[in-house]
């Protein structure tokens, strides 16, 4: 999908650095936030949403809290370098409830797969799955996530100030 760009002023940045950290916040407190109305924040947020900055919304829930949460990072390499291989790879990492992100890195690995589980036992099935089951696999490893530290989802709208 090509990247579409989007014109950003200052109380843009400002307000999707906002939401990123609580999107639960009212329009009105998001206004009193940015001087802005609150319908001129919806019509903000709207835009958004239209050109693909916002892609969804979500509930973060905290790894920490849920005892039977397993989280682990698979590094993965493909067998073939073809496009058409490296498709069919992602469309079964996307098909996949367990993967919560997939990036496709340089270095030793192609690919780095974030995958939440219930247990040793689920992980196992999804590895076998995702991973020994997949015909361009060469190789994968698993770190399994012993404390999650910091789990946030807030990207940079802009460099910082200097």
């Amino acid at each position: 999908m090509p990247k579409l760009t989007i014109a950003l002023d200052d109380v843009d940045h400002e307000l999707l650095d906002l939401l990123q950290h609580d999107s639960g916040r009212t329009l009105r407190e998001l206004g009193d936030l940015v001087a802005l109305s609150p319908s001129a924040v919806k019509r903000r947020i709207d835009r958004y949403h239209k050109h693909g900055v916002i892609s969804r919304q979500v509930t973060v829930l905290d790894p920490n809290r849920l005892p039977a949460v397993m989280l682990a990072v698979c590094l993965v390499t493909l067998e073939r370098e073809s496009s058409r291989h490296h498709e069919t790879f992602r469309r079964r990492l996307l098909a996949a409830s367990e993967v919560q992100q997939i990036y496709d890195v340089s270095g030793d690995w192609d690919y780095v797969v974030m995958v939440a589980c219930s247990g040793m036992a689920h992980h196992t099935e999804v590895a076998d799955r995702l991973f020994n089951e997949a015909p361009n696999v060469r190789r994968y490893t698993t770190l399994f996530v012993l404390d999650p530290i910091l789990t946030s989802g807030v990207l940079p709208t802009r460099p910082p100030h200097t």
